[in-house]
């Protein structure tokens, strides 16, 4: 039996504007936490899959530094909430993180990844929610320009690391080299694109340029065509990731190639001696920083101890240290921010001018890509060394 028409609206308007008053709605994106007790942050890490030697230190240091700025009174009188995801080094599942820290978790800002094919998978959604990303050690110099105005990064780019080995290889071993790099990997076929051109600048011959592909495990063809050669190059340079760079190394040294072989911050991995075993000596890589808890500088020393205490280990790599400074980096900015507003930490990262990281001191300026120096590291008995600290007389365009 229905209710009376005139009873029916006031019943209804009642139950809505009641219903009204239970229903808050969602807050946009950057703003979410600006009245809150936490501030949202986005971690977006390769805890699992073939990325994870890099990454997980990266986020481990992430979330120490976390830690201790929540110890010490957080930032604007609230407690960071750092919201790490494990992007499993799967370009679909980094996509749907991506989304997950907009739209779900409602971050105010996003860190992580160590890889620039990760970045490029989630920049771009976060880019489109306005919110600020930095990444802790994707070291394309593209990437301000491939997602946008909100993406920095706290290391060094591919081409002033590549321009460190190639002058480095050039004054240290000589004016011939061997090229080979992984094709299948934006970083890898980046980095060795610029070592070519600074190399040969420099007035370098490469005897011979080869590739592989990212997943290949056996590399006898390419070292059959280097056992061809009339005369062996004065190094060998391979741009190659963490999870293939023990192999092609030890692969080398079997085949009887035991010349110097330079890479990059790839190589900055346990997993580089733990599988190539003494065929990693006379191997050098640019990186970072050493992580060494008596010959690095007074800030690694203080972080190893931090980082050992919380983790019970050292940290495996200077990823674990990049990782570190970005939290701290993304807290200062937040800081001079006064605000947890996405436009105004953009604003506050952008102008920041000499930050006391770890792992240098970071600046930006015309470009969100900061310009650092550059630890390359040599392998003897099995350690890493310092081999040398240096800053590219000449870098090449990104």
């Amino acid at each position: 039996m229905m209710k009376p028409k005139s009873l029916v609206l006031p019943i209804l308007l009642v139950f809505s504007l009641l219903l009204g008053a239970c229903v808050t709605p969602a807050a946009p994106a950057g703003s979410a936490t600006t009245t809150g007790d936490s501030i949202k942050i986005g971690g977006g890490f390769a805890l699992t899959g073939d990325e994870s030697a890099l990454d997980l230190p990266a986020a481990n240091g992430a979330q120490l530094a976390a830690k201790e700025i929540n110890a010490a009174g957080g930032v604007l009188g609230k407690q960071i909430d750092l919201i790490v995801h494990d992007s499993q080094y799967k370009m679909d599942v980094t996509a749907q993180i991506a989304k997950q820290f907009v739209e779900e978790d409602k971050a105010v800002a996003v860190i992580g990844f160590t890889d620039t094919d990760s970045v490029l998978a989630s920049g771009p959604t976060i880019q489109n929610a306005g919110l600020p990303f930095i990444t802790a050690g994707a070291t394309s110099p593209k990437i301000p320009t491939q997602v946008g105005d909100k993406m920095f990064l706290a290391c060094f780019g591919d081409n002033v690391q590549a321009a460190a080995g190639a002058e480095f290889g050039f004054n240290k071993f000589g004016k011939s080299a061997y090229l080979l790099w992984d094709k299948g990997v934006e970083y890898t076929t980046l980095l060795g694109g610029y070592f070519k051109s600074r190399y040969t600048e420099l007035g370098g011959t490469l005897v011979l340029e080869d590739q592989y592909d990212d997943k290949a495990t056996d590399f006898s063809a390419q070292i059959a065509k280097i056992k061809a050669l009339a005369t062996q190059p004065d190094f060998y340079y391979i741009a190659a990731m963490p999870y293939n760079v023990g192999p092609v190394v030890k692969q080398f040294r079997d085949a009887g190639l035991t010349g110097p072989i330079i890479g990059g911050d790839g190589y900055d991995t346990p997993d580089l001696v733990s599988v190539a075993g003494a065929a990693a000596e006379n191997v050098f890589f640019t990186t970072h920083a050493l992580m060494d808890a008596t010959g690095g500088t007074d800030p690694i020393k203080k972080f190893i101890a931090a980082y050992k205490k919380e983790y019970s280990h050292d940290p495996e790599n200077a990823f674990a240290a990049l990782g570190y400074d970005t939290m701290y980096l993304l807290a200062d900015a937040i800081k001079r921010a006064g605000s947890t507003d996405a436009e105004a930490i953009t604003k506050a990262i952008k102008e920041t001018k000499d930050f006391p990281g770890i792992t240098g001191k970071i600046t930006f300026g015309a470009s969100n890509v900061p310009q650092k120096g550059v630890t390359i590291i040599a392998i003897k008995d099995g350690k890493f060394t310092l081999g040398a600290e240096v800053v590219p007389e000449k870098v090449p365009a990104p």
